[in-house]
């Protein structure tokens, strides 16, 4: 039997002398990777240094007895809140406070909704015109709309009323709650409305069950800034509300200065009640915030 002979192995190529051996691809370090980590935590240090030392003198106010000058505030005491809260009506402001929010944020996102809906799935002729004047209201300060306002409200019968404040609040808040609304629907994608009406659905039961539930984000933070600027605007309450039952927190705080003395506890006391609420909100809602600013500043 003739077998034939397994023909040699090729000599692997001679490597060149000149020809460098392979090395591992090294990772490329980006200029932040080599910065020291106190470069980064001194600044960060420092800021919230400079932000927590108010926070903490309001609180040594509010909570030390009066004339005391310890930098502790040991003992503590609740009297400047109690004197506060009775003497001084911060229940009654209090409520009319959350009303106002409340409504305004209400109102302010459903007015918003529908404009925004228009303005980013329509196209009619002075689209454009109407979004600069959009944009253009917002450099106008609202002092300006003190007197104007302050005519309707007086021919409507509607000075000393909470309503008028609502009614302000949610004036000033609509062409930026507006804007951002639209830009929130358009990264939505009008296929799934088209979809929709496919399977049967009106425009309004396709917005209902298909783009609102996407929008939840966009409307909070949308409502939650409408919230806190209503909460915490000074001027439109004073210039429209004479009666005290009918006054908000800041115009609250804001009788607790005379020109002669401050009562400096009684204040830091309603300061601390004021920023409560709005401290809560914001713990609940930070993911959703978030999210939602982040969303509305591109259109994807």
């Amino acid at each position: 039997m003739i077998t034939k002979e397994a023909s040699p192995a090729a000599p692997a190529p001679a490597r060149s002398a000149a020809e460098p051996p392979s090395r591992p691809a090294r990772k490329k370090h980006r200029a932040w990777d080599e910065v020291p980590r106190w470069h980064i935590y001194l600044p960060l240090g420092i800021y919230l240094l400079f932000t927590l030392i108010p926070f903490y003198w309001i609180l040594l106010f509010a909570l030390r007895p009066a004339g005391s000058t310890s930098l502790v505030p040991w003992p503590m005491t609740t009297v400047h809140f109690e004197k506060v809260w009775t003497d001084r009506a911060f229940g009654t402001f209090f409520q009319n406070s959350v009303l106002v929010g409340v409504a305004t944020l209400l109102t302010t996102t459903l007015v918003a909704l529908a404009g925004g809906y228009a303005l980013a799935r329509f196209d009619f002729r002075i689209k454009r015109v109407f979004m600069l004047a959009l944009l253009c209201s917002q450099f106008v300060p609202g002092a300006l709309l003190l007197v104007p306002l302050f005519e309707i409200f007086a021919g409507l019968q509607m000075i000393n009323s909470l309503g008028s404040v609502i009614i302000a609040e949610t004036v000033f808040q609509l062409p930026l709650s507006m804007i951002l609304i639209s830009n929130f629907i358009k990264n939505v994608p009008y296929s799934l409305e088209e979809a929709a009406w496919v399977d049967g659905c009106s425009r309004m039961r396709a917005f209902r069950l298909v783009v609102l539930p996407l929008l939840r984000p966009g409307l909070i933070a949308v409502g939650s800034f409408a919230f806190v600027h209503s909460w915490n605007h000074f001027l439109f309450a004073l210039m429209f509300l004479n009666n005290q039952e009918k006054q908000t927190i800041p115009v609250g705080l804001n009788t607790l200065m005379s020109a002669d003395s401050v009562d400096l506890g009684a204040l830091a006391a309603g300061g601390i009640i004021a920023a409560v609420p709005v401290v809560i909100v914001f713990a609940f809602i930070q993911k959703w915030l978030i999210t939602g600013f982040s969303a509305g500043a591109v259109k994807g």
